[in-house]
């Protein structure tokens, strides 16, 4: 498929950067956003992952891809992620990098808790600043921010990572406020459990789940259309649940269930 056959392609051109793009929903952007046209910038922290992909998308479309290893945790590593990107011509900016930690606050690592709050708060701010500008300039583009189901509400066992991710969905809200009529639309995408590798890092359990591939197909197909997506059939069950409920009853009902997705 050349770039020139996709809507999408004409609308925002010709780069998309895509962070966390070496596993799960990131990888499943980088190829839903080939198959578009877009020529892509993979990022994560494992470069050897970030090749492997970038040979086996080149093999399939005629795309180009630059990989860039950064640790999105170190400021330093966000600031040049952006310089050397400043030649390339961006025009969708996927902020999906981000862990969980699952325990009591107090019993965690206070050190590893700060780390989630510099790759899924600072990072993801840095970036859709930057990148917003860049956009702005360009007179167009997309930015996406990922943020989660269980974003409109704190959740005991996983108290810091539902703060970050309502700090995403917040931040997003006002910012497609702040940049209507600029020409770069922002989507904000909250998936419920998804299959991928960030269970483990969490020590969480999953048991039904949506595919990275549905949120990715989703989440694009969104782009420009939609301020908000909840990809899945399991998300958007869990939407209508949510907001169907008091949210001082939804702290509780939804804490009680991450208790028993917790491993122990």
């Amino acid at each position: 498929m050349s770039p020139q056959d996709t809507s999408l392609f004409n609308k925002y051109g010709t780069y998309a950067l895509i962070t966390g793009a070496s596993e799960g929903i990131g990888r499943a952007f980088a190829w839903q956003l080939a198959q578009e046209g877009f020529n892509l910038v993979l990022v994560a922290r494992r470069d050897h992952l970030l090749n492997d992909l970038a040979a086996e998308i080149k093999l399939k479309y005629p795309v180009a891809c630059q990989v860039i290893k950064a640790d999105l945790a170190v400021k330093d590593e966000v600031d040049r992620l952006i310089e050397v990107t400043a030649s390339v011509d961006i025009g969708v900016v996927v902020c999906n990098a981000g862990f969980g930690l699952a325990g009591n606050f107090l019993d965690n690592d206070v050190s590893s808790e700060l780390e989630m709050i510099s790759v899924n708060c600072y990072a993801l701010a840095k970036m859709t600043h930057d990148f917003g500008i860049r956009l702005k300039k360009r007179g167009r583009g997309a930015v996406l921010l990922l943020s989660s189901i269980v974003a409109t509400q704190g959740i005991a066992r996983t108290a810091n990572y539902a703060a970050t991710k309502a700090y995403v969905l917040s931040l997003g809200e006002a910012l497609q406020l702040e940049w209507r009529g600029s020409g770069v639309d922002l989507l904000i995408v909250a998936p419920g459990p998804v299959d991928t590798g960030f269970s483990k890092r969490s020590k969480m359990q999953f048991g039904q789940t949506t595919t990275p591939e549905v949120v990715a197909k989703e989440s694009i197909n969104a782009i420009g259309r939609k301020s908000i997506v909840h990809p899945g059939a399991l998300a958007k069950l869990m939407k209508l649940g949510i907001s169907m409920t008091p949210r001082y009853l939804r702290v509780k009902i939804i804490s009680t269930i991450m208790r028993g997705m917790t491993q122990q």
